[in-house]
């Protein structure tokens, strides 16, 4: 074996070498969740206690490897475990069906102590969102109003999920933009259904012959927003008032929630 052999095998090693330690450094081992963690999804995430064993696992390191990726920062607030346990599942309720989904245009969710405005202002008369996916200079980043994460939770028998909602809307945006046509998720001999039927729920709504929150009807990307948080809050009357829709949105998010 020559020289010029050896050093193209040394090369080739080292290579090899730097590329596993680089791996390790970016996929590092995933931790069990805390058991004070457990306790919290437990008393307030239905979502996650009608799942078996197997799925509990792994919806727990699907949260802990959010963690690992999302910074989760208090703005005039105290984030408290149950607001880390809250947004976790809330991001991953909507993509559980998609093993391996990570938020790649997600860095920051911050959480404010009560409504703001469309400038993120907490003072004033005009402070009316609880939750909203950032743009410009708020890129990657999400902000959510403490009352409106936990109220999602809280209210059993309500169809809104605010958190939910806002994580949605990072589902639409994978595909370049917020339209309510999750591109990324919906295979094409479905678009033209989903567009139909948003368009003519969107009517009903406008008509008052829904019980679909009217926000739905603001926009496209609004009711997709909508109706997907009623389909993980009660899916049971999404699908005993809406079976279409609801079958709809089945196929989209790959789940059927119970």
């Amino acid at each position: 074996m020559n020289i010029a052999i050896l050093i193209l095998l040394s090369i080739a090693v080292l290579a090899l070498l730097v590329l596993i330690i680089f791996r390790r450094k970016k996929n590092p081992p995933i931790q069990k969740l805390s058991e004070a963690y457990r306790r919290l999804l437990i008393e307030n995430v239905d979502f996650y206690n009608e799942l078996d064993d197997a799925k509990k696992i792994e919806f727990e390191n699907r949260m802990q490897l959010f963690f690992s990726r999302v910074r989760i920062t208090g703005i005039n607030t105290t984030v408290e475990d149950m607001d880390r346990v809250l947004i976790a599942a809330s991001a991953i309720i909507p993509i559980f069906g998609f093993p391996g989904w990570e938020y790649i245009n997600l860095n920051e969710v911050l959480v404010y102590p009560g409504a703001f405005d469309e400038t993120f202002n907490q003072q004033g008369a005009e402070r009316d969102i609880l939750g909203l996916v950032g743009t410009g200079p708020y890129q990657n980043v999400m902000v959510l109003s403490k009352p409106g994460l936990r109220e999602g939770f809280l209210n059993k028998a309500g169809k809104s999920n605010m958190a939910i909602h806002e994580f949605v809307h990072l589902i639409d945006k994978t595909d370049g933009s917020i339209d309510g046509i999750p591109e990324f998720l919906l295979s094409k001999q479905y678009v033209l259904p989903w567009l139909e039927l948003m368009r003519n729920e969107i009517k009903k709504i406008m008509a008052d012959h829904s019980d679909i929150n009217p926000y739905g009807a603001t926009s496209q990307a609004e009711f997709f927003a909508v109706v997907s948080e009623y389909f993980f809050a009660r899916p049971d009357l999404l699908q005993a008032q809406h079976p279409e829709l609801y079958n709809l949105l089945v196929t989209i998010f790959r789940q059927q929630p119970r």
